[in-house]
C-alpha cells in the first residue's frame, strides 16, 4: 500500500499529492525576490547612469582639476630643483668667499629615508642596513663638525678679516631688492650687459650707510655713476655706491660699519632712484648679495637671494 497522501484540489477538481501547494508558493516567493533583486539592480544601474549625487558632482569636479594641474606639476618640480641647485651654489660661494671653506652640505631628510625603505628591506638585512646608514651619518657629521672647526679657528684668528656685511640701506624688504651681478638687461641699450653691482630699490633721500669700517677713498661724479662714495676696508676689500643725490663724507675720512655717508638719488645714469652697490676684493668683483646674510633672518636672505639672482634687468 503506497504511503503517498493525496489531498483534493477545489480549483482544477483533481487530486493531488499532499504538500505540493506548498512548494509551488515557495518557488512563486523565491522567484519574486529575485525579480525584485534583478529589478532593484537594473534600476540602481540606470539611475546610477544618469543621475549623480552632490558627492559624486564635487569628486568629479575634483578629477578634472587634477587632470589639468597634474601635467603642470612636473615643470614646477624642474623650477624647484634648479632653484635649490642654485641656492646651494650660492650658498657655497657665500661660506668660500667669506669663511674660506666649502659650505656644509648635508640634506637633513635624505638622510631619514632608511627610516621610510625600511618596510622594503628583509628583517635579516635591516641590521645591516642601520648599520652602513649609522656609519654614513657619523662620516657626514664629522665633516660638518670639521667644516664648522675650521670656520671658527678662521674667525678666532687674530688675522682674520670681517667683511662689510651690513646693510647700506634700513627696512629693506626682498620685494626692493633688484638685480645683482652678473648678464642683466640694461633699461638704456635694450641689451644684456655686465651688471658689477646690486640695485637697491628705495625712496629718493633714503640714508645710505657704510657696510664696514674703512677710509673712504674715493669721491665723485660721472655720467655712468653719478655722485658715488668708495670705500677701502681691510683684507683688501672695497665697497661702491652709485646714483647718490648727497655725499655725506670726503676723501681720507675714517667710516664705521653703519655711519651715514649719503642718500640715494638718480644721479648718473639711473632709470629710477635706487642705490647702486658693489663689492670688490682686491679688484675682483664680488656678488653683494653673498654679504648681507649676517644682518636678515635667513627666511628674508633666501627672499633677498631669490630676487636678486632672477630679477633680469638692472636699473642702470
Amino acid at each position: 500500500m503506497s504511503d503517498h497522501k493525496f489531498e483534493f484540489d477545489p480549483g482544477n477538481f483533481t487530486f493531488r499529492k499532499a504538500g505540493a501547494q506548498t512548494w509551488r508558493l515557495i518557488k512563486r516567493v523565491l522567484l519574486m525576490i529575485l525579480a525584485s533583486l534583478t529589478a532593484t539592480v537594473l534600476i540602481y544601474a540606470a539611475v546610477a547612469l544618469f543621475y549623480s549625487t552632490k558627492e559624486e558632482k564635487i569628486l568629479y569636479r575634483e578629477n578634472k582639476m587634477y587632470e589639468k594641474i597634474f601635467p603642470t606639476l612636473s615643470p614646477k618640480e624642474k623650477l624647484l630643483e634648479d632653484v635649490i641647485a642654485g641656492l646651494q651654489y650660492k650658498d657655497n660661494e657665500i661660506y668660500e668667499q667669506v669663511f674660506h671653506s666649502n659650505a656644509p652640505n648635508v640634506d637633513p631628510i635624505s638622510t631619514l629615508d632608511f627610516l621610510y625603505a625600511s618596510d622594503t628591506i628583509p628583517d635579516y638585512r635591516l641590521e645591516s642596513y642601520t648599520k652602513a646608514k649609522s656609519q654614513m651619518l657619523m662620516e657626514r657629521s664629522r665633516d660638518v663638525d670639521a667644516a664648522f672647526e675650521k670656520i671658527f679657528n678662521s674667525i678666532s684668528d687674530s688675522n682674520f678679516v670681517t667683511p662689510p656685511m651690513t646693510m647700506p640701506v634700513k627696512d629693506v624688504s626682498y620685494p626692493q631688492i633688484g638685480a645683482s651681478t652678473g648678464r642683466k638687461m640694461s633699461p638704456f641699450l635694450k641689451a644684456y650687459v655686465y651688471h658689477n653691482g646690486m640695485d637697491f630699490i628705495v625712496l629718493r633721500g633714503t640714508e645710505v650707510y657704510a657696510t664696514g669700517a674703512g677710509v673712504v677713498s674715493d669721491c665723485g661724479n660721472n655720467r655712468s655713476a653719478g655722485r658715488y662714495v668708495v670705500i677701502s676696508h681691510q683684507g683688501g676689500f672695497t665697497t661702491k655706491f652709485n646714483h647718490l643725490e648727497q655725499v655725506d663724507v670726503q676723501v681720507g675720512q675714517k667710516v664705521e660699519a653703519g655711519q651715514k655717508i649719503g642718500t640715494v638719488g638718480m644721479s648718473g645714469k639711473s632709470s629710477s632712484p635706487h642705490l647702486h652697490y658693489e663689492v670688490r676684493r682686491n679688484e675682483q668683483v664680488e656678488d653683494p648679495v653673498n654679504y648681507l646674510f649676517a644682518t636678515v633672518a635667513p627666511a628674508e636672505y633666501a627672499n633677498f637671494l631669490y630676487m636678486a639672482t632672477n630679477t633680469l634687468q638692472s636699473m642702470d
